[in-house]
Parts: structure tokens; C-alpha cells; sequence
């Protein structure tokens, strides 16, 4: 138990996957100037990410390695997280018009969202047990869901506030993705 608790605190604070390894950027300044949209992509990357990483363990550990295919593990994964974004996309197109607009461009770019394939990856590499896996990808998704929420709340806040010409928009996101990443840096020697 100990040693899956220390897994989700290094998933979420030490490791996440936006602010410590630069995963997953390009959702994160797109979808995080609403709390809405921002809370919409946490929810649908958790979903993706939880089960593209439990999918993707399985056909690494039951099918590509056994018959020695393991150069397909690129085409495979993709096409495992392609096809669970398209069942995403289609739900909230059905379920939630809403959030489905206002999500725009950037629901269909989960497929090749970095931070997607990168969880996938990791739990290969790192050659984590089925539960391993299931509890670093939800705890990925976490991590990614967080730093979603806190950069949305500092975003609506600066919206309020008087940012110099030459910052606005796009310059004062990353100026504050970098300072909100630093922050996630203190934790780097907790595990």
C-alpha cells in the first residue's frame, strides 16, 4: 500500500506530467483560459489516459512482446488512444454540446497529445505491474487535471488584473506556466 502511495504523490506533485516533464503543452495554454473548458479536458484526459494506459499495458505485455512485435508499439498505442478520444468525442458531441464547442480543436488533439503517449511509455519502460500502471496513469491524469485547474484559476485572474501590452495573452500564459512549474519543482525531493 506504501508503495503505491508513494507512486500517486510522485505521479501527481514530483513527476507531473505538464509542469515537471513538459508533456501535453499544447491543451494546457489552449484549453485554460476557462475553468470550464479547463475541468472538460481534465475529465476527458483522465478517461483517455486511465484507459489508454490499462489498454496499452495489456497489448504491450499480452500481445506485442510475446510474438516479438514490439517495433509496433508506436502504431499500436496510437491507434489504441485514437480510437478512446473518438469515443470521448463522441459522447460530449451527444452528451454535452457545451463543453464539446467550447473544447474545439483541442478534443480531437488528445490523439496525439504528447502527455497520452508519454504516460503509455513510461509505464512500459518503467515495467510497472497491471496495478502499477492503473495507478500512475490515473494519477498522470491527476497530476495533469491539477495543474489544468490551478493555471485556468491564475488565468481567469490575470484576465482581471493590468498586464503590460507587450504580455498579454499568450506571452503572460507562459510567463505563468513557468512560474506555477516552478513551484511543482519544490517537491522534487519528496520521493
Amino acid at each position: 500500500m506504501g508503495d503505491y502511495i508513494v507512486l500517486v504523490i510522485s505521479c501527481i506533485f514530483v513527476n507531473n506530467i505538464l509542469l515537471a516533464q513538459y508533456l501535453g503543452n499544447c491543451p494546457f495554454l489552449g484549453t485554460s483560459k476557462k475553468m470550464e473548458t479547463a475541468v472538460g479536458m481534465a475529465m476527458a484526459v483522465v478517461f483517455v489516459l486511465v484507459m489508454a494506459g490499462v489498454i496499452t499495458w495489456i497489448t504491450d505485455r499480452y500481445f506485442l512482446k510475446p510474438y516479438d512485435l514490439e517495433y509496433l508499439k508506436t502504431l499500436s498505442f496510437i491507434l489504441v488512444i485514437a480510437s478512446l478520444v473518438q469515443f470521448v468525442e463522441m459522447f460530449l458531441k451527444k452528451s454535452i454540446p457545451a463543453l464539446y464547442a467550447g473544447l474545439g480543436i483541442f478534443l480531437p488533439l488528445i490523439t496525439t497529445n504528447c502527455a497520452v503517449m508519454g504516460v503509455c511509455l513510461i509505464n512500459i519502460k518503467e515495467e510497472y505491474t497491471f496495478m502499477q500502471a492503473l495507478v500512475a496513469s490515473f494519477s498522470y491524469a491527476a497530476g495533469f487535471g491539477l495543474a489544468l485547474v490551478l493555471f485556468a484559476g491564475v488565468r481567469e485572474r490575470i484576465l482581471l488584473g493590468r498586464v503590460p501590452k507587450p504580455l498579454q495573452d499568450t506571452s503572460i500564459a507562459l510567463v505563468t506556466a513557468g512560474l506555477l512549474s516552478l513551484t511543482f519543482f519544490a517537491f522534487k525531493g519528496m520521493v
